[in-house]
């Protein structure tokens, strides 16, 4: 029996690996590069005991701007040796001469940007002190080009200049309606402790902690909309069920699992309600296929969603209406992803049937999915795809480099997360969602199945 579940979970578990071209303005989610405007990001200096800390404050700032995929970053090696921190340091051109640093610097040859940062740091009652500006170099006059003029603050540590740097940084992207990853978390599947246990991370890889501990087989986290819950399958009691954890607490939350020989692959509903795949249709003693369910955040409540004689699951219900889901479903035999009303009607394969397509994540926006698939370059290997819901258009994004899969989307709709095991081990990976901008995330033990949330 544990062989045949093992094998229903390994239907819905894939890994996923970062791509090696770029795609532009895919779907309109990711603008080309040619289309972005050009920042320049001098960097900052700081005034007496905040100047040992401006390193990591300089570097932070210019890696959140370029990994946002928003702006292409200026060459530092053309900035203008005059650089401005603060307004009153620009001088206006008089009689069309030149009277000092101006705007002009930046928006003409050799720099060419559209907008520049300036600022500096200082130490003031024990804090950290950040006073920076963006401006809009194109404007003709200082007035009309500032964007931003504003304060931060923070400890007077290496953690708070990156504090610092996060923030100004976050406030800059908001400026161009792009929500920042800058915040959020990861949650995933690792082996680093010597036994598969759900982890978590920040966006960049940073702060790594172990969530669970029970010493058991434990995978396919699922974070709750309110990022307050935290949902996984476990072996922990013998056969694969669900458990529930306050991510406030970390205590685990009363839970009622249907008497199953499988109930697992959790993911929340945005009205409170949770979705899961389980066996528990299915007459004692015999064997059968794992359906959609979904229940109360209590166990309470259960209602079968589909009925079907296939495999189905990784359920996933549109952030945006919620009365639609996506599901990997074997009804047609190989594994491929479906849509369907929430209450089981209008049932639709959106994957044309060639290969093995799992892992079906909602972009944000709930027009996109990403997925992975074996069709395409390096068939039989799973990559990762986007298709346009509307039109049935796919996007590859990776190729040609190991196993990727599990795909799941930043709150910010222009990152994904996956797994990947393109250095030889599998492990996270972070990419836009174009393909580019591959970063690992995870180095020790094997980590699988993230999932990204707020």
């Amino acid at each position: 029996m544990k062989q045949q579940i093992s094998a229903l979970l390994a239907f819905s578990a894939v890994v996923f690996a970062p791509a090696l071209y770029a795609q532009a303005d895919i779907f309109g989610l990711i603008q080309g590069e040619s289309a972005r405007p050009v920042i320049a990001v001098p960097d900052l200096r700081g005034n007496g005991s905040a100047q040992p800390v401006m390193e990591t404050f300089n570097r932070t700032l210019f890696a959140d701007l370029q990994d946002a995929g928003v702006f292409r970053m200026a060459p530092k090696s053309m900035y203008p040796l005059e650089i401005p921190q603060r307004p009153q340091e620009f001088r206006s051109p008089l009689n069309g001469e030149r009277q000092g640093p101006w705007l002009t610097d930046w928006s003409n040859p050799p720099v060419g940007a559209n907008y520049v940062t300036i600022g500096y740091t200082a130490v003031q009652d024990n804090r950290l002190v950040l006073f920076g500006w963006l401006y809009n170099v194109q404007q003709p006059d200082l007035s009309n080009a500032q964007v931003i003029g504003k304060l931060y603050f923070a400890d007077v540590s290496q953690d708070g200049a990156r504090k610092l740097a996060h923030d100004f940084a976050a406030d800059i992207l908001r400026k161009f309606g792009v929500e920042p990853v800058m915040g959020t978390k990861i949650y995933y599947t690792s082996t680093r402790s010597g036994n598969r246990e759900i982890w978590s991370m920040e966006w960049d890889g940073s702060n790594k902690k172990q969530l669970t501990q029970l010493r058991a087989i434990t995978n396919f986290a699922a974070v709750s909309p309110d990022s307050t819950r935290l949902a996984f399958t476990t072996y922990a009691k013998g056969t694969p069920q669900i458990m529930m954890m306050s991510l406030e607490s970390g205590r685990i939350l009363p839970f009622y699992n249907q008497q199953a020989s499988l109930n697992g692959t959790p993911a929340f509903s945005p009205d409170g309600r949770l979705l899961f795949s389980s066996t528990a249709h299915v007459s004692a003693g015999r064997a059968g296929s794992a359906n959609v369910y979904e229940c109360n955040l209590d166990g309470s409540g259960l209602r079968r969603i589909a009925m079907s004689s296939a495999i189905e699951m990784e359920a996933k219900v549109n952030p945006k209406n919620g009365n639609e889901i996506v599901v990997t479903s074997g009804r047609s035999g190989p594994p491929q992803i479906y849509k369907m009303n929430r209450d089981g009607t209008d049932v639709v394969r959106l994957t044309p049937g060639e290969g093995d397509a799992v892992n079906p994540s909602w972009h944000p926006n709930g027009q996109h999915i990403a997925f992975a698939w074996t069709r395409g370059y390096d068939p039989g290997n799973f990559n990762i795809f986007v298709m346009d819901i509307a039109t049935r258009q796919v996007v590859q994004l990776t190729r040609g480099a190991g196993r990727n899969e599990n795909p799941s989307w930043a709150p910010d709709g222009r990152h994904i997360v996956f797994s990947s095991s393109r250095n030889g081990s599998v492990q996270i990976w972070t990419m836009l969602a174009d393909g580019t901008q591959l970063r690992q995330l995870t180095h020790e033990g094997r980590n699988s199945n993230p999932v990204w949330s707020r």
